[in-house]
């Protein structure tokens, strides 16, 4: 059952890059407006506006990309763009922290919207079948994404928006048109399509009745969107990044992405948290130090999209830095608060978690608070699985404590 949700998700994950914003050019129903051609996206002024306001929304200034969004729907409530985009806003809302679920009812509306707009057009307008294809795959593919998260667990719904999603897709390259912004989900298929099996060979069977997949290809697909999509360039460049970091042991190209996406948009939470961990993983400690102490500063101050998740990191982080450091007091200080912020959001299962508390254990031990150190490691025990190293090296120093005594 395990193996058979991990594939949902990834399946979900796959069909996400249905997703990839490709807003092709082509004019209003005549049944709308007769006689009267809008291109909404290839007229140059149309572009400006929503290249603002997509800067707006991944600079995590919601008002005012919705201020333009909502522009769009009333000019254009025909057309399924303006909805789409406005349950995007809401998606951002929900990246920094994906356990909580407060946007989550208001995103799946507008995606429902998009999707009952784009139904109309495919259905009834044969002139819009590519545009009408991409946006039903867009907005399937997200609800996908979104069900399947660990903290929703739809997985069979997941896997009926993931199906619907992928057969719309299906549509768009049937008639051949793979510009640079739906090249962004072929991208993705190509990849992931390959990783799963590759990476978990008893799934492999699973795949048969796919599309074979290029993982090379998608690569080269994904720069290739990274470097001359127009819409799509912003999301393309998020999963270059953490493909190449987690995945393809590229950790320059993974730090050069990270690089540009937190100088471009400085108050994305998501973007900076990243940031900070790559330069945690190339020891850049001076940088690390200012933009990890910041985090925890935007959050104290109750900045938008700042909170307890990039917390952990950032506490996590200065912790590992100042013990490296033998500055242990500054250390166990990052660490305690590390471990709080992980309580916050219930993440007491990850390794940031579990490490934490063994720090402090290990730290309390060389500075002679041993009954401390000893309920520290008794945390990591009842934390962990039996399984885990963080449980057995726990185990291990409790052991060698009790000889000592």
């Amino acid at each position: 059952m395990q193996a058979q949700n991990f594939l949902i998700r990834l399946l979900a994950l796959i069909v996400v890059a249905c997703a990839g914003f490709c807003f092709p050019a082509t004019g209003q129903p005549t049944s709308v407006k007769k006689d009267t051609t809008i291109i909404l996206i290839s007229d140059i002024t149309m572009q400006i506006e929503i290249n603002q306001a997509l800067s707006d929304l991944y600079n995590f200034k919601f008002e005012k990309a919705e201020q333009q969004f909502k522009w769009f729907k009333k000019k254009y409530k025909w057309h399924p763009l303006p909805y789409f985009l406005l349950g995007l806003s809401e998606w951002w809302k929900i990246m920094p922290n994906t356990k909580a679920t407060t946007y989550d009812e208001k995103f799946m509306a507008y995606m429902d919207s998009t999707i009952m707009i784009a139904e109309n057009l495919y259905k009834k307008h044969p002139e819009y079948k590519i545009e009408s294809a991409f946006f039903l795959a867009a907005a399937h593919g997200f609800k996908g994404r979104l069900y399947s998260d660990e903290e929703r667990k739809s997985w069979r719904k997941a896997a009926v928006e993931g199906k619907s999603a992928l057969n719309y897709m299906e549509v768009c390259r049937e008639m051949d048109h793979l510009s640079p912004e739906l090249l962004f989900g072929d991208a993705l298929y190509n990849y992931f399509s390959v990783w799963v099996p590759e990476n978990y060979p008893a799934l492999k069977p699973l795949l048969w009745f796919f599309r074979k997949g290029d993982k090379k290809l998608g690569l080269q697909q994904l720069r290739e969107v990274s470097y001359n999509a127009f819409y799509t360039r912003t999301e393309a460049m998020v999963w270059l990044m953490r493909i190449s970091n987690s995945y393809e042991n590229d950790q320059v190209r993974a730090f050069q992405i990270a690089e540009y996406l937190y100088t471009t948009y400085p108050d994305n939470p998501y973007f900076h948290r990243y940031y900070a961990r790559m330069l945690y993983a190339r020891g850049q400690y001076v940088l690390l130090e200012k933009h990890a102490k910041q985090i925890l500063e935007r959050i104290d101050s109750a900045q938008l999209g700042y909170e307890a998740t990039s917390g952990r990191y950032a506490a996590f982080f200065l912790g590992q830095m100042y013990e490296f450091q033998r500055k242990l007091d500054d250390s166990k200080k990052y660490y305690e608060l590390a471990v709080k912020f992980a309580e916050e959001v219930g993440a007491t299962e990850s390794g940031y978690y579990l490490f934490s508390l063994i720090a402090l254990g290990e730290i309390n031990e060389k500075q002679g608070n041993k009954a401390e150190a000893k309920r520290y490691f008794k945390e990591v025990k009842k934390r962990s699985g039996r399984k885990d190293e963080a449980y057995k090296d726990a185990k291990k120093r409790l052991k060698n404590m009790e000889k000592d005594d």
